[in-house]
């Protein structure tokens, strides 16, 4: 398969098959070299040059090692835990940078907070990737746009770049973001995932390093797609009954699923004024504005919350929150944005305002067949 285009979307299937339902949908999101794509975000002077986040070279002599590096300096042969004086000496007029784990921390956490309005099942598995299970969304064609909003945001609110793979597991979705790397989208389709997989050197396979690869070569088997084909007791024989799992990913089947540490529970904006205000008809707006934010988030990640909550903070810094839970969630902007209101009207005594949140918790999945069915009562019932 071709190398994809920066910035380009691929779907791996037949013609049509975009609308085809899956029963799960996973994408997995990695971030393009996160520590040298922070530092060039931070210095837009280094855009386009060659950037090493690692030891100091020390001219050569140092004995550190490469933790990550740009794309450009790639282009070079240097990759990460590459010793950093084996980089120095390819590449002695790259940008040599020392790591800043506080401002990657940072980044790491605003990009998952972001993942964690699209889906309320999230795994992340280090500081630059992580796991969605994005079933909610029914179909290919709804989880390729979403995934496009989802690189769309990244890109507006923290200035960086990822590279999404979507497919019916977990290890499908890493192998196909992987393979659309830098920048890019690749959407591996129902039923589409063996003819995916067989031209791919079986190391692509997670887990599969350079000794089981070489066990496998004198096997006579050096693509996924040999892999599939080969006798599944050679390969219990040699590897154990971890084979059933590695033949049957090459044959396309592949049962992961994401095993989130932890599932969002709440939603939340915040809105600082520049001047304390007492100005009603503003405060109206924001927490409008907030409200259609957070009804879009919950829309998006099939999502509906049981409370909600106001926040205001007085000019003297005092804070006040009070909050009600409705008896069904709700996802609808009415609900909202009315109940928003009245909470404030019953917080505020009229003195000036140096902040207004508004947070939405109790969040759930919602069962959207039921919710089609609900549509055509009237929601006073």
């Amino acid at each position: 398969m071709p190398d994809p285009v920066q910035g380009d979307e691929m779907v791996q299937g037949e013609p049509g098959t975009s609308g085809v339902s899956a029963r799960r949908i996973i994408f997995h999101v990695d971030m393009d070299s996160f520590y040298a794509s922070v530092e060039i975000r931070e210095h837009p002077e280094y855009a386009g040059r060659p950037v090493i986040v690692g030891a100091d070279p020390r001219g050569g002599f140092g004995r550190g090692v490469v933790c990550t590096c740009s794309y450009e300096a790639r282009n070079y042969g240097i990759r990460s835990a590459m010793p950093i004086s084996q980089a120095y000496s390819r590449c002695p007029d790259a940008v040599f940078i020392r790591p800043h784990f506080e401002l990657y921390d940072q980044a790491s956490r605003s990009v998952m907070d972001i993942l964690g309005t699209y889906s309320t099942v999230v795994e992340q598995v280090s500081i630059d990737e992580a796991f969605l299970d994005m079933s909610h969304l029914q179909d290919i064609s709804a989880a390729r746009r979403t995934a496009q909003e989802i690189k769309d945001e990244i890109r507006k609110k923290e200035g960086l770049a990822c590279s999404i793979g979507i497919a019916s597991g977990r290890t499908l979705a890493k192998i196909a973001s992987d393979r659309s790397k830098p920048d890019g989208l690749l959407v591996v389709a129902p039923g589409e995932a063996a003819s995916f997989l067989a031209p791919l050197p079986v190391g692509k396979i997670p887990g599969i390093g350079t000794k089981s690869a070489r066990i496998l070569q004198d096997m006579g088997i050096s693509t996924i797609g040999d892999l599939a084909r080969a006798d599944i007791q050679q390969l219990i024989d040699r590897f154990g009954r971890s084979a059933v799992f590695i033949r049957d990913l090459a044959r396309g089947i592949d049962r992961g699923e994401v095993r989130a540490h932890e599932t969002v529970r709440s939603i939340s904006r915040e809105m600082t004024y520049e001047n304390d205000t007492r100005d009603l008809r503003e405060i109206q707006n924001t927490l409008s504005h907030m409200a259609g934010d957070l009804a879009e988030t919950l829309s998006r990640g099939g999502m509906s919350a049981r409370t909600i909550t106001v926040k205001i903070r007085y000019h003297d810094f005092h804070t006040r929150t009070k909050s009600r839970t409705v008896e069904k969630p709700r996802a609808d902007l009415p609900t909202i944005r009315e109940t928003a209101w009245q909470l404030f009207s019953e917080l505020s005594d009229g003195r000036p305002i140096r902040l207004v949140g508004l947070k939405l918790s109790g969040l759930q999945i919602q069962d959207r067949a039921q919710k089609r069915i609900n549509e055509f009562f009237d929601q006073s019932c």
